[in-house]
C-alpha cells in the first residue's frame, strides 16, 4: 500500500511540477515580450510565437540531453579507459574485445539471432496477415497473436521457463514440453543447457512477441493493395499463390522492410530474454548481456563501457537506413 501511495504522490508532484513550469514560463513570456505600442506589439507577438515551441520542447530536450546524449560521450570516454577510469589506455579495451573468445562467442549468437528472428518473425507475421483476412474469425486471431506485445520480455521468459521447465528423469515434469515428450515415451530433456540448440530456444521467446507487431504492420499494408490489381491477376489466370509472390509482396516491400529493420534493432539490443532465462550461461551470452557482466558484475567501466559501444555502433547504421527508407516511403528528404 506505501508503494501504491508513493507512486500516486509522485504522479501528483510530477502533473503539478509541468503544470506550474508551463504556466510560469508562459507568463514570463507574456510578461516580458509585450509592448504598449501598436508597431512593436506585432514584432513582439512574433517572438513570442517563435519561442513558445521551445519552452514545451526544453523540458524533453533536457532530459534527452541528460539521460541519452551525455551518458553516449561518457562511455565513449569510460571505453578509453581502464576498469576504474583513472588511466587512459587508448583502443586496448577494443582490441581486447576482438581477441576475447567469449566476446567472438557473444558475437557468434548475435548474429545467429539478426539471422533467425527478424527473418522469422516478418515471415510468420505476413503468413498470419494474409491468411487472418480470408476467415471471418480473423481479428479475434490477431488480437490472440498480438497479446504477447502486450507482456514484457522478463515477463515472456518467465512463461517461458514454465514451457521449457526440467525436474530431472525421476521427477513428474511440469514444463508443457518435456509434458508433451515423456507422453510419448520419451525422457525428459533439459532444453535450457542444450547447446547450440538453446540458443534457438530462447529466439522462439523473442519470435513469438515480435510476430503479432509484424502481423499488425503488414495487415495494414497489405489492406493498402488495390483490390482491382487483385482482381485483375485473378480473371488472368493466376492463382492465390501466384498473387502472394508477384502481386501482395512487391507492393509492399517498404513496409517489409521497416519491420525487419525494427525487429532487427529489438533483436541486437536485446537483454532480457537471455537474463531471465539462462544469465548468459550455456553458451547463450549475447553482447548486451557480456556489457552487463563486465560492466555491474565485474566492476571493469572499460571494458563494460567498450562492448556498449560496438553495440551502439552495430545498431546505428540500420537506426539511420529505417529512417531514410521511412522518410523515403512519406516522400521526404
Amino acid at each position: 500500500m506505501v508503494q501504491v501511495l508513493n507512486a500516486i504522490l509522485a504522479v501528483l508532484i510530477a502533473l503539478a511540477a509541468a503544470l506550474a513550469y508551463f504556466w510560469g514560463t508562459n507568463w514570463l513570456l507574456d510578461k516580458f515580450l509585450k509592448s504598449d505600442n501598436a508597431a512593436e506589439s506585432a514584432e513582439a507577438d512574433k517572438r513570442r510565437t517563435a519561442v513558445r515551441p521551445w519552452l514545451f520542447l526544453f523540458p524533453a530536450l533536457l532530459f534527452l540531453t541528460i539521460y541519452l546524449v551525455y551518458p553516449v560521450f561518457e562511455t565513449v570516454r569510460l571505453s578509453l579507459f581502464n576498469s576504474n577510469g583513472s588511466r587512459f589506455v587508448g583502443l586496448s579495451n577494443y582490441w581486447w574485445a576482438f581477441g576475447d573468445g567469449q566476446f567472438r562467442q557473444s558475437l557468434i549468437n548475435n548474429f545467429l539471432w539478426l539471422l533467425i528472428v527478424p527473418a522469422l518473425s516478418t515471415a510468420f507475421g505476413l503468413v498470419i496477415a494474409v491468411l487472418a483476412d480470408r476467415v471471418w474469425w480473423g481479428n479475434i486471431a490477431k488480437s490472440l497473436i498480438f497479446m504477447p506485445m502486450a507482456i514484457s520480455f522478463v515477463g515472456a521468459s518467465i512463461i517461458w521457463r514454465f514451457v521449457y521447465a526440467y525436474r530431472g528423469p525421476d521427477q513428474e515434469q511440469i514444463g508443457v514440453l518435456n509434458a508433451i515428450v515423456t507422453g510419448f515415451g520419451l525422457p525428459p530433456q533439459n532444453w535450457i543447457t542444450m547447446v547450440p540448440w538453446n540458443s534457438l530456444f530462447l529466439m522462439v521467446i523473442l519470435i513469438w512477441i515480435q510476430t503479432g507487431f509484424a502481423m499488425v504492420i503488414l495487415s495494414a499494408a497489405l489492406r493498402g493493395i488495390p483490390e482491382e490489381t487483385v482482381e485483375a491477376a485473378r480473371i488472368d489466370g493466376a492463382n492465390e499463390v501466384q498473387i502472394f509472390f508477384t502481386i501482395m509482396i512487391p507492393q509492399i516491400v517498404p513496409t517489409l522492410t521497416v519491420v525487419w529493420t525494427t525487429i532487427t534493432i529489438t533483436v541486437l539490443k536485446v537483454f532480457d530474454i537471455v537474463f531471465a532465462m539462462t544469465g548468459g550461461q550455456f553458451q547463450t551470452e549475447v553482447l548486451a548481456n557480456l556489457m552487463y557482466s563486465w560492466m555491474f558484475r565485474s566492476g571493469d567501466f572499460g571494458r563494460g563501457s567498450t562492448i556498449a559501444v560496438i553495440l551502439m555502433l552495430a545498431v546505428l547504421p540500420i537506426m539511420i537506413w529505417n529512417v531514410r527508407n521511412a522518410n523515403r516511403e512519406e516522400g521526404t528528404r
